[in-house]
């Protein structure tokens, strides 16, 4: 990309896909401010130095921090009600990522495939969803369906496994994270990377196949049980 600002400028894209796997977290929500907040309540109350936490968290599970910096902790039992908690203590503090309810809305009438495929645990982003009122797909991958979080891929196989879709159906993954980015990729999915929670190098490094700011880059043109158009707009100009 040279010296210069990122270029988000690339002419409308169109591409078809049989279905959709969402990441959560810094995808279709920003819950920044209520994480911080709850690691630091969390953080205090294992005598772990919330910055500690904060400086790895984000787009890897909970029980994988824990095993590293409180171990005794890191079980699903209490993850999931730790978790838990965060939606209903924090939640004025998450917002939508812009361009998400209108994406997710036009998906979920047209009965498009998708799911969420998050690091997060059931009762997290079960939380999240309810407490955003936003649309809640039939299929969800959380945090305790795999035995390993993203970069792994398993995640990814998985939401393709739930969609009933193969190998050969071109599915696209959204992300955030570098960490599910190259967990999308390694899936055989192609990847459109969302810059809210990295920096731009980070996502182009991490290999996304399209790069835009949020998701009011992202319009379904048509929609079905088969699958979906899309169109991508002022993508990231990569030179």
């Amino acid at each position: 990309m040279g010296s210069n600002s990122p270029s988000f400028s690339l002419p409308p894209q169109r591409a078809t896909f049989a279905g959709l796997l969402f990441d959560m977290d810094g995808t279709i929500i920003d819950s920044t401010d209520a994480v911080v907040k709850h690691w630091h309540t969390i953080g205090n109350e294992l005598g772990v130095d919330p910055n500690v936490i904060l400086e790895t968290s984000h787009g890897r599970r909970s029980i994988d921090i824990l095993k590293l910096l409180s171990p005794e902790k890191a079980n699903w039992e209490y993850i999931k009600h730790m978790e838990g908690l965060l939606p209903l203590h924090y939640g004025a503090d998450a917002v939508e990522i812009p361009g998400a309810r209108t994406l997710l809305d036009s998906i979920t009438k047209s009965n498009v495939p998708w799911a969420i495929v998050t690091s997060g645990t059931t009762p997290l982003v079960t939380g999240w969803l309810k407490v955003l009122q936003l649309p809640t797909p039939e299929h969800l991958v959380v945090a305790e369906d795999v035995e390993n979080g993203k970069p792994d891929p398993s995640c990814y196989l998985m939401g393709k496994e739930k969609l009933s879709l193969s190998a050969s159906h071109e599915v696209l993954v959204l992300e955030d994270s570098p960490a599910g980015i190259k967990a999308g990729k390694a899936a055989g999915c192609k990847v459109l990377g969302v810059v809210t929670s990295h920096t731009v190098e980070q996502v182009v490094a991490a290999g996304a196949d399209w790069i835009v700011k949020d998701l009011q880059s992202i319009r379904m043109v048509k929609g079905g049980v088969g699958g979906v158009e899309l169109e991508i707009v002022d993508a990231l100009d990569v030179k």
